[in-house]
C-alpha cells in the first residue's frame, strides 16, 4: 500500500447510484457528505447506468437504448479492435464523455476545494465482463481473447477519471464497483479465485491514486482483504457478522494502512423502518467489539473508519425518500463517532 496516509475519521461517504432524477437536488446530497461523489443517475438516462458508462469504446458492445440491455458481439469485438488498439495511447479516449455521465462533468464545475478528498467509480473489471453477454449467453469474460482487454479497459478508463479529477482536487481517488465479485467464487463461473486474484493485481498495479473495492455482497473476504487495496467498502448491516469473522485478515488490512467504508444505514424502506441512531451504533459496536477482541485498537477502528449507507436502492415504491433519510441517518452516526474523535 503506497496510500497509508489516508485519513478516515468516520467520515461520510455513499455509492455512487441513486433514485433521483432531479441532478441538483443528487448532487446537493453527495456535498453534505465528508467525501462528495459524482452521482450515477440510471433514471435520467439509460447512459448513466454504470455498465453503459464503461461501454464508451469498448469493442463488440451493442447498446440497446430502447431496451436498456448491453449486448456483446465476439465478431463485433475483432471488427473493433483495431479501432482501440489506434487510440491505446491517447486518454482522451478514454475519458467519460459528457454523453455518458452528465453528473460527472457537472461535479467537477463545482467547488470543491472545501473537501479533503473528492471521489469517481467505475464498474469493475470482474463485474463488468461478467453481466454482459454474448448471442449464446456466455459472459464476456469467459472469452480468452476479451478476458484481457476488459481488466486493461477498465485500468484505462479509471486512469482517465482520476487524472481529471486530480486536476481539480488534490484529494481525488476512484474506487471500482464489483458486485460481480461474489460470483467468482461460484463452482458454475469456471473462472478460479486463483485466476482472479491474479488478475484482479495486475489489474491494481495499474490504477492511478489510492486503490479501493466497493462491493455489497458476500464474497470470499480473505481474498479481498489480501489484495493490494487502501480501501475496502461494504455494506456491513447484511454481511457484518461473517466479514467480522476474518478477524486476523481485517487486523492486517488495517495495520497496513487500510481504510474501511463500513456501509451501515439501510435505503431499502422495510429495513429502514426498524432501525433508528441507536440500533445502527449498536450493530457498529457489535462488529468493532469483535475487532477489537483480535487486537485492533479502538483508536484505530475510528481513525481508519468512512461509514456509508449500507447499498444503494432503485426499488424504493417512494423512489429517493428512503434514500434521503439514510444519508440524514448517516450523518447522525457520523457526528455521534467524530464526537469520540475529538
Amino acid at each position: 500500500m503506497v496510500y497509508i496516509n489516508l485519513k478516515g475519521n468516520c467520515q461520510t461517504t455513499a455509492m455512487g447510484i441513486m433514485p433521483h432524477q432531479d441532478v441538483e437536488r443528487a448532487l446537493e446530497l453527495s456535498l453534505s457528505l465528508d467525501i462528495p461523489y459524482w452521482p450515477q443517475l440510471p433514471r435520467v438516462s439509460f447512459f448513466e447506468d454504470m455498465y453503459a458508462q464503461l461501454s464508451e469504446h469498448f469493442p463488440g458492445i451493442i447498446l440497446d437504448t430502447d431496451n436498456k440491455k448491453i449486448k456483446f458481439s465476439l465478431e463485433k469485438f475483432y471488427e473493433e479492435f483495431d479501432q482501440l488498439l489506434a487510440n491505446w495511447d491517447k486518454e482522451e479516449y478514454f475519458r467519460l464523455s459528457p454523453d455518458y455521465s452528465i453528473l460527472f462533468h457537472k461535479f467537477l464545475d463545482l467547488d470543491l476545494s472545501p473537501y479533503q478528498y473528492i471521489r469517481g467509480q467505475s464498474i469493475g473489471p470482474v463485474s463488468y465482463g461478467l453481466k454482459i453477454l454474448d448471442q449464446n449467453k456466455k459472459s464476456m469474460i469467459y472469452h480468452e481473447e476479451v478476458r484481457g482487454i476488459i481488466f486493461d479497459f477498465v485500468a484505462k478508463k479509471v486512469q482517465a477519471q482520476y487524472n481529471e479529477m486530480k486536476k481539480k482536487h488534490e484529494g481525488a481517488f476512484v474506487w471500482v464497483d464489483e458486485p460481480g465479485l461474489q460470483m467468482v467464487f461460484m463452482a458454475f463461473t469456471g473462472y478460479t479465485s486463483d485466476k482472479a486474484f491474479k488478475d484482479y493485481q495486475d489489474f491494481l498495479k495499474k490504477l492511478p491514486g489510492p486503490k479501493g473495492v466497493h462491493l455489497c455482497g458476500n464474497p470470499d473476504w480473505s481474498f479481498l482483504l489480501q489484495l493490494d487495496l487502501d480501501i475496502i467498502s461494504l455494506d456491513i448491516l447484511a454481511w457484518g457478522q461473517i466479514f467480522s469473522g476474518y478477524r486476523e485478515e481485517i487486523k492486517d488490512f488495517i495495520d497496513k494502512g487500510g481504510i474501511i467504508s463500513w456501509g451501515i444505514t439501510p435505503t431499502l424502506t422495510e429495513e429502514y423502518e426498524k432501525e433508528n441512531l441507536e440500533t445502527m451504533i449498536e450493530k457498529l459496536e457489535e462488529v468493532w467489539n469483535s475487532l477489537e477482541e483480535a487486537g485492533i485498537t479502538r483508536q484505530q477502528i475510528l481513525a481508519q473508519s468512512w461509514l456509508a449507507p449500507a447499498r444503494c436502492c432503485l426499488v424504493n415504491a417512494d423512489r429517493e425518500l428512503t434514500v434521503e433519510k439514510s444519508f440524514e441517518l448517516l450523518k447522525s452516526i457520523g457526528d455521534h463517532y467524530k464526537k469520540e474523535l475529538k
